[in-house]
């Protein structure tokens, strides 16, 4: 990133064990905690908030440019779903295949401005004046 370029990137994102099994109790639910914030801080994506529940994790994260959101949810699942299964047998016996975690995830990007408020500002940007005010939407 270039000494002139500035961001402010937030995700919400949240995933779920296999079969929404309620294993996150406990000493698990603490090592799951633990271990996100280590690969969050290895990968240098602040975690602004977070919780861990018996059958999901919510966790609310600062990024930067170079990180798609896909990698950061790779890198979460990933790695703890091998930690974990390292750790407590248990979990090892419910999860058979080396997969903790189900397909997929809900991610939601967050901000401080709105897209009204956008749309509001590029309108008020001086331009050359255009005969079809349409500008950029395409229909």
């Amino acid at each position: 990133m270039g000494a002139h370029t500035k961001t402010d990137l937030k995700a919400h994102i949240v995933w779920v064990p296999k079969y929404r099994k309620a294993v996150l109790t406990g000493q698990v639910a603490i090592r799951v905690r633990d271990v996100i914030r280590q690969i969050a801080m290895e990968h240098e994506f602040p975690i602004i908030s977070g919780k861990v529940a018996k059958d999901h994790v919510h966790v609310f994260i600062s990024y930067p440019p170079q990180y798609d959101i896909s990698k950061i949810v790779q890198y979460l699942k990933g790695i703890s779903s091998r930690v974990l299964l390292q750790e407590f047998a248990h979990l090892k016996k419910q999860f058979w295949g080396r997969h903790l975690w189900a397909r997929g995830y809900f991610a939601v990007s967050s901000g401080t401005i709105t897209d009204e408020m956008i749309q509001t500002y590029i309108q008020d940007q001086e331009g050359e004046p255009v005969e079809d005010d349409s500008r950029f939407q395409i229909d």
